[in-house]
Order: C-alpha cells, then sequence, then structure tokens
C-alpha cells in the first residue's frame, strides 16, 4: 500500500511540474528563453493618429532585428529571435498592449536598417543599432537603451593582458578584421607587426584558441558571442574604450513615438525590468549589469 502512495505521489509531483511549465511556472517567458515575463498593458489609450494608437489598434507590430547575433538578436531552436535587444522590442509591444507572440519579427542586416524603415516594411528596428550622425539623416532613434564599445578578449587564464594599455608592453599579437574600425583603433595600443587580420571573427576566435594570437579586439557584443561559444575557454576583459550607444530606430520625425519608447525604457531602468532582461540574455557571459544610460532627445 505505501508503495502505490509513494508511486501516486511521484505521479501527481511529475503532472503538476509539468503543468507549471506550461503555463510559464517560475515567471518565465517562454518565447524568451528564460527571460522575465513583461505584463502586457491592455488597457492603454493612446492619441488617436500616432503611431501607438495605430499599432494597439492592429494588435500586432513589426520589428526589425539581427537573427545571428548570440545574446543580443538570434534565432532559437522554435525559429524566434532571443537576446536582449530583442526584450527590449517586447518590452515596448507590451506597452501597447501587444503581447509578444503578436510581434512579426523581420531580419534587419546592418546595411539594409535604414531602408526597411524609410520603406515602412518594419515599424522599429532593435539591431544593434549604433546611433550616429549620418544614420539620423534618414531615421530617427530612441534611446539610446545599451551603451556597447570596443573590447579585448583573451583565453580565461591569461593574467597578463588587463585592458589596452597592457597590450604593447606584453607583446600580445591581436586579432581583428580587415576594415573594420576595431582594427583602426587598436593600431593605438599594438604595434603594427603584433596587428593580424582576418576577414570574420570566427578566424580570430580560432587563431586566439590555438595561440597564435593572445587577443581579439571588436564590439563587445561579438566578443559576449564568441565567448559563449567557447565553452568557458575564453573570458571578455568587460572594459570597453570607446562608446557605441546603441538606439532604437524609427521613422524619421516620430517623435511622439520617440517619446513613448523613452519613457517605456526609463520605467524599465527604474523597476528592474530592464536589469532582469540583461542578466537573462547578454548577462550569462557579462558580469557587470549596465545601467540605463540617459535618452537623446526626440526629434
Amino acid at each position: 500500500m505505501r508503495g502505490k502512495r509513494s508511486r501516486l505521489v511521484t505521479v501527481l509531483t511529475a503532472s503538476l511540474a509539468l503543468a507549471l511549465s506550461a503555463c510559464g511556472g517560475g515567471g518565465e517567458n517562454q518565447l524568451g528563453g528564460g527571460a522575465p515575463e513583461i505584463p502586457v498593458d491592455q488597457g492603454v489609450q493612446f492619441e488617436p493618429g500616432t503611431t501607438m494608437a495605430n499599432l494597439k489598434q492592429a494588435g500586432t507590430i513589426r520589428v526589425g532585428t539581427k537573427i545571428d547575433q548570440p545574446l543580443f538578436g538570434l534565432n532559437g531552436l522554435d525559429g524566434k529571435p532571443q537576446g536582449f535587444d530583442v526584450e527590449m522590442a517586447k518590452l515596448v509591444a507590451a506597452k501597447m498592449g501587444i503581447a509578444p507572440d503578436k510581434i512579426e519579427w523581420v531580419e534587419a542586416p546592418s546595411k539594409t536598417r535604414e531602408e526597411i524603415i524609410e520603406q515602412g516594411r518594419v515599424d522599429m528596428v532593435v539591431a544593434t543599432y549604433t546611433i550616429n550622425d549620418s544614420r539620423k539623416q534618414r531615421i530617427s532613434f530612441a534611446g539610446p537603451y545599451y551603451q556597447a564599445g570596443q573590447d579585448i578578449m583573451v583565453k580565461t587564464d591569461n593574467a597578463q593582458i588587463t585592458g589596452p594599455e597592457t597590450l604593447r608592453p606584453t607583446g600580445a599579437k591581436v586579432c581583428s578584421v580587415t576594415g573594420s574600425t576595431p582594427a583602426e583603433k587598436i593600431k593605438e595600443y599594438v604595434d603594427e607587426q603584433n596587428l593580424v587580420l582576418f576577414d570574420v571573427y570566427s578566424k580570430c576566435a580560432d587563431a586566439l584558441r590555438t595561440g597564435q594570437v593572445q587577443a581579439v579586439t571588436t564590439d563587445n557584443v561579438i566578443l559576449m558571442g564568441l565567448v559563449e561559444e567557447s565553452g568557458g575557454q575564453f573570458k571578455l576583459l568587460e572594459k570597453p574604450f570607446t562608446e557605441e550607444p546603441y538606439g532604437i530606430g524609427i521613422k524619421k520625425g516620430d517623435v511622439k513615438f520617440c517619446e513613448f519608447i523613452n519613457q517605456t525604457l526609463a520605467q524599465a531602468g527604474q523597476d528592474g525590468t530592464y536589469a532582469k532582461a540583461w542578466q537573462a540574455t547578454a548577462g550569462k557571459v557579462s558580469k557587470q549589469t549596465p545601467s540605463l544610460p540617459q535618452a537623446d532627445p526626440c526629434s
């Protein structure tokens, strides 16, 4: 009798665990790969004619993002993108009453981001999108929501390289990509004969793994992805020495939408949603949870 009762308890416990999992138990967003669930504001109202009102009425939003950038925008096994950028997009959508499963994700490679905004193929772009004056001539930005920057990746057991200023004294060979801004910037810190250039960063990672170079440098978000894929072989120094503010791209001149996004981001920064989104995505590699940058004026 006791054996039957024990087996019954085991079955009920397993069933309960499955039920909780199916319902998203533990506060996890099933579409976000463990990211915190973001409440959808169903009762929110907007001024008629604004982008927010139109999107709420439509009940959906088209978001451009990366699908090949680990930790920020990478397609998951379910075919939906996951990462910090994705969570920021879900956050904005939720404040317009749009649930995650009503978001239409559109791949947004770097070279086409302005184009797909101008052509109306997306409503916004959240795709490791650096705010700069050249892009502002064609589109508007909300944010920034993250301050990226050039950083350095080394082997996990490397204790000599602690920042860019230690590269030249240690005689380190440093790898980057041909024609990239990071490859030019690092010349301030390393002798040119010790700079190794490839066409893609995966080759730099291979060179670091085999000891052909002692460091790899580019934007920290790219390095975070390489660290995650290294199986513990690499680490990020987390000492960025350039500034690359990431913003949310929208149609040029849409000031009210920009202000709404900035208010949404500010609230997320205050109530901890922003930090939780980071910790569930890029925070798996980066030990430092960033603070939300101050928003730029909308124009």
